[in-house]
Formats: structure tokens, C-alpha cells, sequence
């Protein structure tokens, strides 16, 4: 009983303490520390078990509110004479353990979270943080103030719809910005952390605004520039992907650079192997409708990669990237029939892989058939397996489609495709998408076995590249038959 009474005790004790110390100190008196900077440490570390936390009375918050409406006070005096913030030490010193006070007592207590929203330490904290940052210099108690003030806002946000909804009023879009702006990577990864504890659907569509969508590009280049990788890749593939209208604004805004980014997340998304709610596919048959336009629009700038000099092209890594992403969002089934009717894609497809295997053919370039790997066996090119790909998302497109079978056939497509399914390379893999293909091709197709069969007898399909794909053509009553040779004939 006295071992459960004794925090208590201390917690009266420092409450006390605290209250006088914070209604006489001047905290930009630098001959020494203020004299509540000691309570407020002893509270810091006894907000470090739930016991305290859960019996702190609302007048601990209320000093420590007082002491920071001082702070900000100071802080703007500070801007408006132009004083070096060398002189705050000791105002950054008790503002940092200030936060970090709050932070602690925030953790898993709901009942603090409550009193603190209602005191208004939210708006003080926001604008404190927003002086802060307009000094922008490098001194290390300025930063570590900021830090420990975001910190405090991630953990009054955290399982708190109310804290969240105010924290996102005061704070969006403005600190959110200069936050995601900072140099300092430290305070880049506690500002994703405020930001994704606080989104939802809801506002995630108010990034659609014109200056707001500058927060959802913001991540985006965190990401690519790696400075904080976990927050930033939960805000985009768990928020940002899930709304198609911002997909497409931001991908019109995006450099080069970062579309590819954006892209490589919706990759991860894709890859992930968790089940897809009916209102994500939704969203992701959105998404792919777009993106299937963007290939189909910039679909040849691939073809600059034929000279060594433009390897590093921006554009060309675009359409590969779409490609990339294309065929994942075609090995789902539920997403493939979406995607089978697109307008052009198919015929896109198809004509692309017939310009980059006649640009292969014309000079020795990335899109040429080889069998020399380079020294340590890998070849370092953006452009590798673009043609495989190509297969790839066409097989996919013809997967129990009669019409798409046909289309490919029309399109001269299926000649096209044995005669890259050779080794490559340049192509890993393409000798098993050029098989797949094939089989979707000719299941329940008899027009399309026929040709195979018939380019075969004439000697314009390598019967040893069919054998490779476990076909064989034969004569059955003076008809050629294209069969399989390790199950029955294709039906």
C-alpha cells in the first residue's frame, strides 16, 4: 500500500513545485536554469510507468501549459528584435523537457490526451513549433525542441480520433509543409509519423486542393531522397494509393524521377499478398485504367535506350516502371477482366513489342537478342526484360479471352512472339512468358493452333523452340495438329 501511495505522493509534491516555479520564472535568464526545468525532468521520468500517468491531475498540465504559452511569448519577442537564439538556451532547454514531459504521460492514456486537447496545448505546441522553425539554423537545442514537440503530438494523436481531427485542423497544411521540408531528418520522420497517425480517408481527399496536394508530393520525395523510409511508405501505399484522383494529380505534378518512385510503391502495394477489400479493388481498377493510358501515351519513349548514351533515360524508365506495374495488376484475375477490355492496351502491347524487337534487330542494342552475360553474370540495364514483360502483360490479356486471342492473332502477333522466344539475355525468363503466352493464346483456339501448326510445317516456327515450350505439331487425318507433348492435344 505505501509503494502504490508513494508516486502518488511525489506526483502532489512535484505538482506544487511545479505550479510556483512556473508563475515566477523568466525563462530566457541564462545565469541559470529555471527553477521548474527540475520538477518538470522528475515528471518526465515518472510519466515513464502507466501508474503515474493514470492518477497525473489536470493541474500538472495546466503549469506545463503556462510554461509554454511563456515560451512561445519569448520565442516571439525573440523574432520580432532579431535576438540570437544562442540567448533561449535555457527557454529551448525547458521547452524540450516540457514535451518531452507530455510525450510521456500521453502513452497509452486516453484521460491525458482528453485534459491536454482541452487545455489548448495542441494550438501552443503548433505554433511553438512553427517559431521554431522560422529561425532555420542549425543549433542542435532547437532541433532536439522540435523533435520532442512532434514526438508529443504523435503520441497525443495516437488511438485518439478527437486528437487527431484537432491536431490535423491547427497543423494542416502549413507544419506539415516546413516539417516534411526540414533538414534534419530526425524531425522529417516525426512529422510522417503526425501525419499518418492522423490521416484517413476523409482527409486524404482534402490533399486534392490545389496547395494541400504540395503535403502528399512532399512524402513522395522524402521517400525517394531516403531520408525516412517506414513512416513515408505507410502514408502513400495505405493512405495516398487509395485515392485515384490524387494519384493522377500527383503524378501530373511529379518530376521524372519521382513518378518512378511513385510507381515502384504501387509496386510494393501490388506485391503485397494480403486479401483486396471490394473498395480497394475499386480504387486499384482506377488506378490501372490510368496507368494503362499513361503506357499507352509514352509506350515508345522506350525506344530512346537503344543508344548507350541515353541508358539513363527518365522517360524510358517511366514506361518500364508502367509496364512493371501493369503486369501485376494483371496477374489478378478479378483486376485482368478490367483490364481486357481496356481501349488500345492489348494493340499497344503488341506494337511496342514489335518496335523494339525490329529496333533490336536493326543494331546491336539493349533490345537485341543475346548470350553473353556480362563479367559477374548481370546486365546493369533499366531496359532488361522490358520485351519478357511485354509477353508477359499480352498472355495475361488473352487469358480466357476469345476476343483479345483473336486481336493478337489479327495483329500478326503471334509470329512476333515465337520469334522472341528464343534465349535472351537481355530477356531472363522469356522463353517461359513466351510459353505462357502461347498457351492463352491457343486455349479453345483452334485458328490460333492452326497457325503455330501451319508456320511450323513451313518451316517459320524452330520446331526445337516449340519442343522447348512442350509442343509439337502432328498430322491427324491430313490436318496439322498443334498438340502438347506432355499432356493432350490443346483444346
Amino acid at each position: 500500500m505505501a509503494a502504490a501511495a508513494e508516486p502518488e505522493a511525489a506526483l502532489l509534491a512535484l505538482a506544487q513545485q511545479l505550479r510556483c516555479a512556473a508563475r515566477g520564472d523568466q525563462l530566457s535568464e541564462a545565469a541559470a536554469p529555471p527553477s521548474c526545468l527540475e520538477p518538470v525532468r522528475r515528471l518526465t521520468g515518472l510519466f515513464r510507468e502507466a501508474r503515474p500517468r493514470e492518477t497525473a491531475d489536470e493541474s500538472i498540465f495546466q503549469s506545463l501549459l503556462e510554461i509554454l504559452m511563456k515560451a512561445s511569448s519569448e520565442m516571439e519577442l525573440a523574432c520580432k528584435d532579431s535576438i540570437e537564439l544562442a540567448t533561449l538556451d535555457t527557454c529551448l532547454l525547458l521547452m524540450t523537457e516540457c514535451f518531452r514531459c507530455l510525450r510521456n504521460a500521453c502513452v497509452q492514456c486516453a484521460k491525458n490526451q482528453h485534459i491536454m486537447r482541452n487545455l489548448g496545448l495542441i494550438d501552443v505546441s503548433v505554433h511553438l513549433i512553427q517559431l521554431l522553425h522560422g529561425f532555420e539554423v542549425e543549433q542542435e537545442s532547437l532541433l532536439v525542441a522540435l523533435r520532442c514537440s512532434l514526438q508529443f503530438l504523435g503520441n497525443l494523436a495516437a488511438g485518439n480520433e478527437d486528437s487527431q481531427n484537432s491536431i490535423w485542423k491547427c497543423a494542416f497544411p502549413d507544419l506539415f509543409l516546413s516539417c516534411l521540408n526540414h533538414h534534419d531528418e530526425k524531425i522529417i520522420a516525426y512529422c510522417c509519423m503526425v501525419l499518418f497517425t492522423c490521416l484517413n480517408s476523409e482527409k486524404v481527399r482534402e490533399l486534392l486542393e490545389h496547395k494541400n496536394s504540395n503535403v502528399a508530393l512532399a512524402v513522395v520525395k522524402v521517400y525517394r531522397k531516403q531520408l525516412e523510409s517506414e513512416w513515408s511508405f505507410l502514408i502513400v501505399t495505405d493512405h495516398l494509393l487509395k485515392c485515384p484522383e490524387l494519384v493522377k494529380a500527383m503524378y501530373a505534378k511529379l518530376n521524372n524521377q519521382e513518378r518512378i518512385t511513385l510507381l515502384e510503391l504501387m509496386m510494393a502495394k501490388l506485391s503485397e499478398k494480403s486479401p483486396v477489400t471490394n473498395e480497394e479493388m475499386t480504387v486499384l481498377l482506377k488506378d490501372a485504367e490510368f496507368l494503362a493510358r499513361c503506357f499507352q501515351e509514352k509506350c515508345r519513349d522506350v525506344l530512346i535506350l537503344t543508344s548507350t548514351e541515353s541508358m539513363e533515360d527518365e522517360e524510358a524508365i517511366v514506361t518500364i516502371r508502367l509496364l512493371d506495374v501493369l503486369c501485376e495488376i494483371t496477374s489478378n484475375n478479378k483486376q485482368l477482366k478490367h483490364l481486357q477490355t481496356c481501349p488500345g492496351l492489348l494493340e499497344t502491347a503488341v506494337d511496342t513489342l514489335r518496335l523494339t524487337h525490329l529496333a533490336g534487330k536493326q543494331t546491336t542494342n539493349i533490345f537485341t537478342a543475346t548470350h553473353s552475360m556480362t563479367v559477374d553474370g548481370e546486365i546493369s540495364h533499366p531496359a532488361v526484360g522490358f520485351k519478357s514483360h511485354l509477353i508477359r502483360l499480352i498472355g495475361n490479356l488473352c487469358y480466357k479471352s476469345k476476343e483479345n486471342q483473336d486481336k493478337v492473332y489479327l495483329l500478326d502477333g503471334i509470329p512476333l512472339i515465337l520469334d522472341n522466344c528464343g534465349i535472351d539475355d537481355n530477356n531472363p525468363f522469356v522463353n517461359q512468358w513466351a510459353v505462357y503466352a502461347v498457351r492463352n493464346l491457343t486455349e479453345q483456339n483452334e485458328r490460333n493452333q492452326d497457325i503455330i501448326a501451319q508456320m511450323a510445317h513451313q518451316g517459320l516456327a524452330d520446331n526445337s523452340t516449340l519442343k522447348n515450350m512442350g509442343l509439337e505439331v502432328e498430322k491427324r487425318d491430313g490436318k496439322l495438329v498443334l498438340k502438347s507433348i506432355r499432356k493432350n492435344p490443346l483444346s
